[in-house]
């Protein structure tokens, strides 16, 4: 199960500098996360500032 970003991203990158396998990126709006390459390991939602990172 991949980790998914909700809308209530401010888009501070946190999680993207946390990722170990390099599946977040920088999208229009919001950050997103790859699902195929996602391990599910949960280091950006532990450090994401608004919670705004979940389990899919």
């Amino acid at each position: 199960m991949a980790h998914v970003i909700s809308e209530e991203c401010i888009s501070c990158g946190a999680c993207q500098a946390e990722c170990p396998v390099e599946c977040i990126s920088e999208g229009e709006e919001k950050y997103e996360i790859d699902a195929d390459e996602c391990i599910d390991c949960g280091a950006c939602a532990n450090v994401c500032p608004v919670e705004a990172i979940s389990e899919d």
